[in-house]
């Protein structure tokens, strides 16, 4: 089941690369968290998409996008591996979500095909999710590519936040 705008997520609590745990339950963002969801380690598409999320994180901030972390299936020490290795500083990165979590959040889930592929992991999805705890844009992709722009995103998220825009898809 994907989830619907305006209506509650499903739960997320995962652990962080560095210590720590990120749990949605615990976020207080200004306006949005926003939820990226990657395959892995194995994706080299995933790892100029999470730079590329770690440079936009003020102007994500300065638009009310206070709660950013990037999440994937992978064990501590491949999230660790992508950390350090993708150059990854001030990006949240959680790891370890189990597949049963993954279908929740209408991922689709994919079976590796190469040896530097996990024997399943979750495609891409990026959530952008109210502070109550409900959903105001989702989009998820079957393949590592056709991900949304994320240079576009501070942009549309302040318009949203000019307009009042409503969440939209719900009917």
């Amino acid at each position: 089941m994907t989830p619907i705008p305006r209506q509650p997520v499903p739960a997320l609590d995962v652990p962080l690369v560095g210590g720590g745990r990120w749990s949605l339950a615990d976020q207080h963002p200004d306006r949005f968290s926003l939820v990226v969801f990657y395959r892995g380690l194995h994706c080299p598409i995933c790892r100029g998409y999470l730079k590329q999320l770690e440079g936009l994180l003020d102007q994500l901030a300065e638009v009310g996008v206070t709660s950013v972390v990037a999440i994937s299936g992978d064990s501590e020490e491949a999230a660790s591996r992508s950390y350090e290795e993708w150059g990854l500083s001030r990006l949240q990165v959680g790891y370890g979500q189990e597949v049963a979590s993954m279908r929740e959040w209408g991922l689709y889930v994919s079976k590796g095909i190469t040896p530097a592929e996990p024997e399943l992991f979750g495609e891409p999805g990026l959530f952008v999710i109210r502070p109550d705890g409900t959903l105001y844009a989702g989009v998820i992709n079957t393949m590592p590519f056709g991900r949304p722009h994320l240079d576009e995103l501070a942009g549309a998220i302040r318009y949203v936040n000019d307009k009042d825009y409503p969440a939209r898809g719900e009917a």
